[in-house]
This record gives structure tokens, C-alpha cells and sequence, in this order.
């Protein structure tokens, strides 16, 4: 049987352990398994986790920089309410940096690069084909991370970054209906910085990331996330797997 350790280093994919355990809550608190007002206690979670209070305390306090969680005096880290407005602002920032990006890419990708590009979403459209999870969540984030580097803008680029980090990677590829949107839209970007069009790869991209905010809400909307009476989800059957 694999050790929770060796979970916890599959998981991380080499990040430090209190930012995967914020990536993890995350994950949980967008999938609506930890509800609003819920306490987060850190001994439970760190016992769940098999790891030492002191990442989880870390991460609690990264969560509570980016208003997921909020800290109640003598009682502890809490869930804060998450609507569909607050859904609908992470990916229109991210929407807007990346459709940036993608304008200035087309600018100034090379021919040999672009070729590149395609290959890799060939590879993509494959391992969705296939149902590969980890190879779709790897190639999806490799084909958005080569066009903003190809940007050479690299503080926009570092600002998407934050911005991406608000969902795990692999979360992005749970979202129902986005995988066939993905489909859909990367040859769309390919196409426009092939051709050096920067409006059309403006455009493309905008919408490409902003349809992910709306099937997300979507398919929170058929999970009832938004209910208030929701049963809370369990702290300590919280894994990384």
C-alpha cells in the first residue's frame, strides 16, 4: 500500500508542503466538500495529512491572504462564504492577463515554435482521447505556459502565474464540459498566432479561459455548492491523492 508521504510527494509535484496543502484546500473549498463557517482545525488536518502542524498552519494563513479562509480570534481558521461572483473575477482576471499574453505571442512566436505549439496540443487532444488525467492536467498547463513565455513578458507572465495558482492545475481539467471546450478552442489560438494576428488571439484566448469560469459554476450549480444548508464536508477524510 503506498504511505502517505509517498501520496503527499505525488501530489505535490515538488511544490514546497504548504503550498500543496493550500492548493488541496482550495480544491475542496471551490468543490464546495468544505463548506462556508466550517473551522478547519490544523491538528485534524495535519493528522489526516500525515505531515507536522506547521505547513498546514502556513497554508491556512496563505488561504487567509487570498480570502478563502478567514481567522477568528480564540477559535480558529474558517471557511469564508465563495459565490459565483467571486468564481466569475478569478477567471475573468486570469482571462485578461492570458488574452494578453496569447496578442503578444502572436507577435512574437517563431514559426519553428508555433509548430512546436501544435505538436503539443496534438498530444493533448490524445491523452483526452485516451482518458489520461495526469497527462491531459501536464499538457494542458504546458501548451497555456508556452505561449506566455513566448510573450517575453515576464511579469505578466509571473502574474498569471498567482493568478492560475488560485485552482490546482489538476483541477482545471475536472471542470465539466472544459476539456471539450480545449478541444475546440487551442488549434482557434494556434491558427490566430500562426498567422500573427494578435486581436484574433487576443479574442480567442479571452474566451477560452472565461468559459472555464462558467462551466465551473455550472457544475457547481448541479453539486447544490451554493447551498447554504449544504452538508459541510469532513476535515479529516481530506487526502491527497
Amino acid at each position: 500500500m503506498e504511505s502517505r508521504s509517498e501520496s503527499l510527494a505525488d501530489y505535490t509535484g515538488g511544490l514546497q508542503l504548504s503550498e500543496s496543502v493550500a492548493s488541496h484546500l482550495r480544491e475542496q473549498i471551490f468543490s464546495g466538500k468544505l463548506a462556508k463557517g466550517e473551522f478547519l482545525r490544523i491538528e485534524a488536518i495535519a493528522r489526516a495529512l500525515g505531515i507536522s502542524t506547521t505547513p498546514v498552519r502556513e497554508g491556512l494563513l496563505k488561504l487567509q491572504s487570498e480570502s478563502f479562509v478567514r481567522l477568528l480570534p480564540r477559535r480558529g481558521f474558517v471557511v469564508n462564504s465563495f459565490s459565483k461572483d467571486d468564481v466569475r473575477d478569478i477567471f475573468w482576471a486570469q482571462a485578461t492577463v492570458g488574452a494578453e499574453l496569447a496578442a503578444r505571442a502572436a507577435l512574437m512566436m517563431p514559426a519553428d515554435e508555433v509548430d512546436r505549439l501544435e505538436a503539443l496540443e496534438d498530444e493533448h487532444r490524445a491523452a483526452i482521447a485516451a482518458n489520461e488525467g495526469a497527462r491531459v492536467t501536464r499538457l494542458g498547463h504546458a501548451f497555456h505556459r508556452q505561449i506566455n513565455l513566448a510573450a517575453q513578458s515576464p511579469r505578466l507572465a509571473l502574474l498569471q502565474g498567482s493568478l492560475v495558482k488560485q485552482l490546482p492545475n489538476r483541477f482545471y481539467t475536472r471542470i465539466e464540459g472544459q476539456l471539450n471546450e480545449a478541444v475546440e478552442s487551442h488549434p482557434v489560438i494556434i491558427a490566430a498566432i500562426r498567422a500573427r494576428d494578435a486581436n484574433a488571439a487576443r479574442a480567442s484566448m479571452y474566451s477560452h479561459v472565461l468559459s472555464g469560469g462558467e462551466h465551473l459554476i455550472s457544475m457547481l450549480d448541479r453539486q447544490n455548492a451554493w447551498d447554504a444548508g449544504q452538508e459541510p464536508g469532513n476535515v479529516l477524510a481530506i487526502q491527497f491523492k
